[in-house]
């Protein structure tokens, strides 16, 4: 898009925003300020009206909501109102609401929210609508909505702007409502299970109970760097030892580490721990609680999530991570016992860092690389080695390995659980190993936490823990590419004027101008003149000079309820004013910065006063019944002076 388009498209659109706060000095200067109005009495939804239409027919309803649609057929209009459920139509006449109040209720915008009281009835194609009584003006939207049928698409636009995303585009608020009920789900679950719901400190002065890089922040009155927590583990096992045998806590984690579509650093999981279970009771734990949402938002085990087929009925695969990397990249761990060994085969197939590898690291790196992908289905992958797990009770016949678990769903890691490490002191040892990892430069081994090992000398019984990523299951269940698709508010880099966020900031801007709210219509309602069958030669036809035309300003002829006079710029150089009876179906001042066709080649004629050059193009129809018309207007880059052919 050139500069000079996008110059003329944010004129334009700076005019329609300028018109809004206009209209709303009107409104306040005549004492109809609609944010001075703070209540209004809901008494029905658009959803139960349509589904409970006999219970409803004929009878008044109060209603509230946002206008999306406005369909003006002179002394009548429908406007499609979107309230909490969906969308209803409203029938408004001149009238029922009398002269002054439809003369005020003509100038209101789509993106305004208005109250109406009225009748419910079905329109002469069989639509259910209300017929207004009254229509309140609540509050006057001072931005320009996008297009129904375009839609909001810019995702960059869509996730800096949810509250435009939901109002335009249902089928997000869906996902959202859908997020709701998942968690609702994961909560009754888990209360079904006898699991007690606790709250965990977010600022702790160890971030720990995982390997992740943490978000550091400082506080003030004590005069010490604290950390967001990376996970809750550590806090939900203290509470264990403390008697509480069943605890589960959903919140947010932070983690300090790179954005991209499974990844947001801030971020929705559920850690739940219970005395006197192990990781096999956890696998029927999380096979159970995902079965159980699938089938509560969906109706059935199974998705189709981007094109792939997935069931989470119970019982899903299970296998170990060494049968993968031998299965996936045809390298036996079981026959590689040394960490020497482990660094040659690593080399040998250019895994990364493979110099810093020990035997625990190289199966995992393994896994990651040829492995992961392949796990569409629900399968759970036990036994990790213990280099990479430093929470999890080691496998007494493999100590080398841990009683642990993945679960992969998409080839996605959706849930991490093991059969929890209760024996102190090797507990201890392998925070002092994380520490030494930490010294020598990585950022994400563990840190050590005294007070913790100081919990577990108390005596932790033996403990199942477990994982979700609950913000992956949603992504899952709601089929969705991205973690930003199922978070409201996602983490955003804010935007600049002129640095690296100068193109984002320019395609909002773009956005905005071009997404001008228009008339949409249900084409079933339409009826349209028969063509005529009359035939005229090429010759007739061209003597009609077709040209664009700039609208550079429009305004009521005073004394006529029909007429707007337009000033023209037609591409000659020279003002052109044409007189056009459509007030009835436009206001004004929205026209201004159109671009619009008009016949220039016509005898000029005087209408109230005033000589009209030619005429606008418009089309008519009938709509539901009632007389519309339609200023035919065109893309805005499109010359001024621009013959039709």
């Amino acid at each position: 898009m050139s500069e000079e388009k996008n110059n003329v498209m944010e004129e334009n659109l700076s005019e329609v925003l300028k018109v809004r706060r206009e209209k709303l000095a009107k409104l306040q200067e005549a004492g109809r300020n609609p944010f001075e109005i703070e209540k209004y009495d809901v008494t029905a939804y658009s959803a139960g009206i349509k589904e409970d239409y006999e219970a409803y027919e004929g009878k008044e309803v109060s209603i509230a909501g946002r206008i999306m649609a406005k369909r003006r057929m002179g002394k009548a209009s429908f406007i499609d109102i979107q309230d909490r459920d969906g969308r209803i139509q409203v029938y408004v006449r001149k009238d029922e609401v009398g002269d002054e109040e439809y003369s005020w209720f003509i100038t209101y915008d789509i993106g305004d929210i208005v109250g109406v009281k009225g009748d419910v009835f079905k329109s002469k194609t069989g639509e259910v609508s209300i017929k207004a009584h009254s229509v309140l003006l609540m509050s006057k939207s001072l931005q320009v909505l996008p297009e129904k049928f375009h839609g909001l698409t810019d995702t960059e636009i869509r996730y800096r702007q949810r509250y435009v995303d939901t109002i335009v585009n249902p089928e997000v608020k869906e996902v959202f409502l859908k997020r709701t009920q998942i968690i609702k789900g994961i909560r009754e679950f888990m209360d079904g299970r006898g699991f007690l719901e606790v709250e965990t400190p977010i600022l702790d002065t160890i971030a720990g109970g995982a390997a992740a890089r943490p978000f550091i922040t400082h506080h003030n009155t004590l005069d010490i760097d604290m950390y967001m927590r990376i996970a809750n583990e550590l806090f939900l096992k203290r509470l264990i030892v403390g008697g509480f045998d069943r605890v589960y806590e959903m919140g947010h984690m932070f983690r300090n580490e790179g954005m991209d579509p499974k990844h947001n650093p801030e971020y929705t999981a559920i850690e739940m721990y219970q005395a006197y279970a192990d990781y096999h009771d956890m696998m029927e734990l999380t096979e159970s609680l995902v079965e159980y949402l699938c089938v509560k938002v969906n109706g059935t085990t199974k998705i189709n999530y981007q094109g792939t087929d997935i069931d989470f009925k119970t019982p899903w695969k299970r296998a170990t991570m060494v049968e993968m990397v031998r299965d996936y990249a045809g390298v036996d761990f079981d026959k590689i016992l040394t960490d020497e060994e482990a660094i040659a085969v690593c080399k040998e197939r250019g895994i990364e860092d493979a110099e810093k590898m020990n035997r625990g690291k190289a199966i995992a790196a393994f896994f990651e690389e040829y492995c992961e992908d392949h796990l569409e289905q629900p399968i759970f992958i036990t036994q990790h080695p213990v280099e990479i797990s430093p929470l999890a009770k080691r496998n007494p016949k493999d100590p080398a390995m841990t009683n642990r678990f993945e679960a992969f769903a998409n080839g996605w890691e959706i849930a991490n659980a093991f059969s929890e490490l209760n024996d102190p002191i090797d507990q201890k040892q392998r925070f002092l190993d994380q520490l030494k990892e930490r010294e020598a430069g990585d950022e994400e081994a563990h840190m050590m936490d005294e007070d913790f090992v100081n919990a577990i000398e108390v005596g932790l019984p033996p403990t199942g823990g477990l994982g979700v990523g609950v913000d992956r299951v949603i992504m899952l269940l709601t089929n969705q590419p991205s973690i930003r698709d199922i978070i409201l508010f996602p983490t955003m880099k804010p935007l600049d004027k002129g640095g690296v966020n100068a193109a984002a900031n320019a395609r909002m801007k773009a956005a905005q101008a071009a997404e001008a709210a228009k008339v949409n219509l249900d084409f079933s309602k339409l009826k349209i003149e028969p063509l005529f069958e009359d035939m005229i030669d090429f010759e007739t036809f061209e003597k009609s000079d077709f040209r664009i035309v700039k609208v550079k300003d429009c305004e009521a002829v005073k004394k006529s309820k029909k007429l707007l006079k337009f000033v023209l710029d037609d591409g000659s150089g020279e003002d052109r004013v044409i007189l056009s009876g459509i007030h009835e179906y436009y206001e004004p001042e929205e026209l201004i910065g159109k671009t619009c066709v008009a016949i220039t080649n016509l005898e000029p004629r005087v209408m109230m006063g005033i000589e009209s050059r030619g005429m606008l193009i418009s089309a008519i129809h009938e709509y539901d019944g009632e007389a519309g018309l339609n200023l035919l207007m065109v893309d805005d880059s499109i010359p001024a002076g621009a013959k039709l052919y």
